[in-house]
């Protein structure tokens, strides 16, 4: 069964609004997604701590009870964070620090080398690795050969095209997941994915094996309740 990692930088961003007030507590919304049946809490920090801080990390380190994915741009600061910390996942993501969100994967064969050294560190503390990686079968060779545990497919351009033509959307990802599967790498998919695209994705990539959903999911909430939109999302990827 594929696991959904719940992102959980919006309900960050929704308490810093407020300052040094501490609502929503965070600590308390990952416990109660646990609760509510997620199988993983994820986060982003960035450098200027606008959503997540490196406190935050620390903290949920000793909260979260399934699995903690941390993503982020591995910087000396980002990096040594994961081996304080030691997350059971480390996501390598490409983002400028002015990004507002992230919006591309690697480009593994310029970067193999340097992907290479980050990832070897990273497992030496004790972390499955994931690289963020565009749909194209062409990169997964260059991928699998920084040593990473899995890739993450970025799904923008899935969610975007979704509307009009699924099947042409869902393409480039299946044959990369194909690729990705082959060379014995583990599969997660995310960004841009909700209650409407995500069950085509999850039956249609073979080897899927998680999918983190931040953004959408907590929109949902604010209508549906968040243990009822867990249960939604999870349902969504039990129909593959």
């Amino acid at each position: 069964m594929v696991k959904l990692s719940v992102n959980i930088n919006k309900i960050a961003t929704l308490r810093n609004a407020r300052g040094l007030h501490a609502r929503p507590d965070l600590l308390q919304a990952a416990r109660d997604i646990e609760r509510f049946g997620a199988e993983g809490i994820t986060v982003h920090p960035r450098p200027d701590e606008r959503h997540i801080r490196y406190q935050d990390v620390r903290d949920l380190k000793h909260v979260v009870t399934t699995e903690l994915n941390v993503e982020g741009n591995p910087t000396p600061d980002f990096l040594a964070l994961c081996r304080e910390v030691r997350p059971e996942q480390v996501t390598l993501v490409p983002d400028a620090p002015d990004a507002i969100t992230s919006n591309a994967g690697w480009d593994v064969v310029q970067h193999q080398g340097f992907l290479r050294d980050v990832v070897a560190e990273l497992k030496s503390h004790g972390a499955r690795v994931s690289i963020f990686l565009d749909p194209d079968p062409g990169l997964v060779e260059a991928a699998a050969s920084t040593g990473t545990d899995r890739v993450e497919l970025y799904t923008e351009a899935y969610a975007r095209r979704y509307p009009t033509d699924r099947a042409a959307a869902v393409h480039p990802y299946a044959a990369t997941a194909r690729a990705a599967v082959a060379a014995g790498l583990g599969l997660n998919a995310g960004h841009d994915l909700d209650l409407d695209n995500l069950a085509y994705l999850a039956q249609e990539l073979p080897g899927l094996q998680e999918v983190s959903i931040g953004h959408a999911l907590v929109a949902d909430a604010l209508y549906l309740g968040l243990e009822n939109v867990v249960q939604l999302y999870k349902r969504q990827l039990k129909a593959r």
